[in-house]
């Protein structure tokens, strides 16, 4: 990606969202534009936009686009077609957080506003671009924070893809990785394919070609393989919620990826936005798991022939959980936290609030 491109951004001049339509790459950079709301939240459950940060900054805008769509002349009216936006952009994807976080907040802007319609329209639209603005200058807080803790040689697993695609620029896990690179360190990646999109083999492998970042794509079931025979000295991940012990719920597959990296005393890191924490919760027992369409995993095809029989059923969970317990510490914006987690991040999360 180059420097001046974002995954998400407003169209100040005809006053529609554009983003990169993440199911195109690695073969067609394409920018959508959509000017319904409702096109936001069938984008964001289609995941032509993903990752948890560029989730929520695409629901922000969601909001300010269904203030612009209204009809309404006076406030109330206007206030009651966005709880009506509000609850549509909040189903579309129900594990990451962030979601439901910048709806929240755009909402408040809503309910404490006591002007015209339309000058809640231009608040709306500020108050969305905030949001985009604050998680480009959070994501390289972070990058830093992170970097520190990359040595020189490193060879680092990767799982899913957490670069500038899954947030509005830079990214968390993979930020961290290309802050490193920028430093001058000479850093590897073994990018898991991350079944069953690919989002690894597909996004985070065209990302690290366009910053020049060495890589190697593997099957998501050899990691285990670099791990036990020292091929890998990190393990970095990205999350899309964190509950107030540390658990954390991230792409499907890291549980099982920081299981095998702390049988064989590999350091293991989540690096995720405060955004991102949900202190409601008090275990990852309490996330909600999306599982989506049996498709993903039964329409997979080799050589032009489809791979499962006709017949066969699957289970497709989007995330799982990985207990606080397997992870070294969490790199966040407001700095790298470590264990005791339960007492730590909450200290953290609610000392700057």
């Amino acid at each position: 990606m180059s420097a001046a491109m974002r995954t998400i951004e407003w169209d100040y001049e005809h006053n529609q969202l554009k983003m990169i339509d993440q199911r195109r790459l690695p073969t067609q950079l394409e920018i959508v534009s959509y000017t319904d709301y409702r096109q936001v939240a069938w984008a964001i459950r289609e995941m032509v936009v993903r990752g948890a940060p560029a989730i929520g900054a695409a629901a922000a805008f969601g909001l300010a686009l269904a203030a612009f769509q209204s009809k309404a002349d006076d406030l109330q009216h206007l206030k009651n077609d966005l709880n009506l936006a509000a609850e549509e952009l909040r189903s579309a994807r129900p594990t990451a957080v962030n979601l439901s976080w910048a709806v929240a907040r755009l909402m408040s802007v809503a309910a404490d506003f006591s002007g015209s319609a339309n000058d809640l329209r231009a608040s709306l639209l500020r108050e969305a671009q905030a949001v985009a603005d604050e998680d480009v200058e959070t994501n390289r807080r972070m990058a830093v924070f992170g970097a520190d803790l990359i040595a020189d040689g490193d060879t680092i697993i990767h799982h899913c893809n957490t670069g500038a695609l899954a947030t509005v620029d830079w990214g968390t896990a993979l930020g961290v990785i290309r802050m490193a690179h920028e430093q001058g360190k000479r850093v590897h990646v073994l990018v898991d394919e991350t079944r069953p999109r690919l989002q690894g083999s597909r996004l985070t492998a065209w990302e690290l070609d366009q910053y020049g970042i060495p890589y190697d794509i593997i099957v998501d079931g050899a990691a285990g393989y670099f791990l036990r025979s020292g091929q890998a000295q990190k393990v970095l991940f990205g999350a899309d919620r964190v509950a107030a012990n540390g658990d954390v719920a991230n792409k499907v597959g890291s549980y099982m990826l920081a299981l095998a990296a702390h049988d064989n005393g590999v350091p293991v890191y989540s690096v995720f936005p405060a955004s991102t924490v949900d202190l409601s919760i008090t275990s990852g027992d309490e996330i909600p798991i999306e599982e989506r369409s049996p498709g993903e995993v039964l329409d997979l095809q080799m050589h032009g022939e489809r791979v499962a029989p006709l017949e066969a059923t699957a289970r497709n969970p989007a995330f799982d959980v990985t207990p606080g317990r397997l992870l070294t510490a969490l790199i966040t914006d407001r700095g790298v936290i470590y264990p005791p987690f339960e007492l730590n991040l909450p200290q953290m999360i609610r000392g700057r609030e």
